[in-house]
Order: C-alpha cells, then structure tokens, then sequence
C-alpha cells in the first residue's frame, strides 16, 4: 500500500501525462548534428530545424515568425540562430527573441535521445 508520502506530486503527474500525451518522431542518429550547426527535418510533417550547441539538442519551428523564412537556412552564432531574411535572431534554446525585427518568439520542441537515436517531440 502506498503512503501519502510516496504519492507524486501533483507537479510530477503533470509532467508524466504531458509526456505521455506528446508524441515523438524519429529525426536521426545524434552524429547527424555536428555541433553549432542546424539541420532541417521534418517530424511528423512539420519542418523543424535541429540545433546541437556542445552536448545539448535542440529544436525549433523552421519558420521565423517575422518573415516566412527557413531558419533552417540561417546563422548560428553564441546559441542564436540568425534569420536570413532580416537577420533577426532567436535563443536556440527557448525560441526567445534575440535581436531586432523579431519580437515574437518561435516554438519550441523537446528532444531526447532513445537507442541511439534522435527524437523530437510534437
């Protein structure tokens, strides 16, 4: 029988449905994402561009939301990928704006590595 004590927390619930409900794509093998670059995929027939930045992988939309451009197809410098189209700039990390003309964020994806391989999570 199990105490009160050892019951999750309701944090720890939510974060295991979310889980649960979240669905995962396979994108690679973790060798296909040099460090510092991006790469496009699709998952689950969304464009998503894959960042690596040292032993960290990370995901967002391929698609700046100020201009319809491919970051995919942008710079990346000091964990911000740069739009090529108006060389605004987003936090690979969070999507957050870095730099002028983008002011708003760009989404964000979870990624985790299973067996070897890349998975990114819609």
């Amino acid at each position: 029988m199990q105490t009160e004590s050892e019951a999750p927390s309701p944090l720890a619930l939510l974060a295991q449905a979310a889980a649960a409900a979240q669905s995962w794509h396979d994108v690679g093998e973790p060798d296909d994402f040099p460090d510092g670059a991006v790469w496009p995929v699709v998952a689950g027939g969304l464009p998503v561009a894959v960042f690596r930045q040292g032993e960290g992988l990370y995901a967002l939309h391929d698609l700046c939301t100020h201009g319809a451009a491919k970051l995919s197809d942008g710079w990346v410098e000091d964990g911000c990928v740069e739009c090529p189209l108006h060389q605004g700039t987003f936090d690979i990390r969070t999507g957050a704006p870095c730099k002028a003309p983008v002011t708003e964020a760009v989404r964000t994806f979870p990624v985790r590595v299973v067996a070897g391989r890349v998975e990114v999570g819609l």
